[in-house]
């Protein structure tokens, strides 16, 4: 019998249902702050750029964590800069907005 790499996926993820939990206590948006959403190519390959947080690593990383699980993509964070891959700058901003963020979308 064959079975199915969504399927043995499906059993580590009931297995394990701390991988694709949502961080507690994320950091409440500042008011004055203005995250900016743009596309970029890093090694010829295409990924969302989200800059602009002025917040400590930590907080950076749970937002980071957070969008790389509600958009279900892989990710980094550097220097303040949320690094998602592919091209998800719609999905990004709709839910940093949800979330409370002041969104600037850039070459939408």
């Amino acid at each position: 019998m064959n079975i199915d790499w969504k399927d043995k996926l499906a059993a580590i993820a009931d297995e394990h249902p701390e991988l694709n939990r949502v961080p507690d206590n994320l950091p409440e948006p500042a008011p004055e702050q203005t995250l900016r959403v743009e596309l970029d190519k890093r090694k010829g390959k295409t990924a969302t750029l989200i800059t602009g947080y002025d917040a400590p690593d930590e907080d950076v990383k749970k937002l980071a964590q957070t969008l790389k699980i509600k958009l279900a993509t892989g990710g980094s964070t550097r220097d303040g800069e949320i690094l998602i891959q592919g091209d998800v700058r719609r999905k990004a901003a709709e839910l940093l907005e949800g979330m409370g963020f002041k969104v600037k979308r850039i070459n939408f």
